[in-house]
């Protein structure tokens, strides 16, 4: 596992938002590990019926996880 799902495996035990997407994409064996592009994950979270705050998280790791 490569990009972003990999990157985020790795904040796991981080106590903020990016963390607890972490351990939720952890915990959920139908995470997607790809294409590595932030429509690919937006999608599968819409399709679960995510809120907007974990949409705008996810945004805000995808940031983070650009910007390295």
């Amino acid at each position: 596992m490569s990009g972003f799902t990999a990157w985020l495996l790795q904040h796991v035990a981080d106590q903020d938002a990016v963390g607890a997407l972490a351990r939720k994409a952890a915990a959920d064996p139908d995470w997607p590990g790809g294409p590595d592009r932030l429509q690919t994950f937006t999608a599968y979270l819409e399709r679960s019926g995510a809120t907007r705050t974990a949409l705008q998280d996810l945004t805000d790791a995808w940031i983070r996880y650009a910007s390295r």
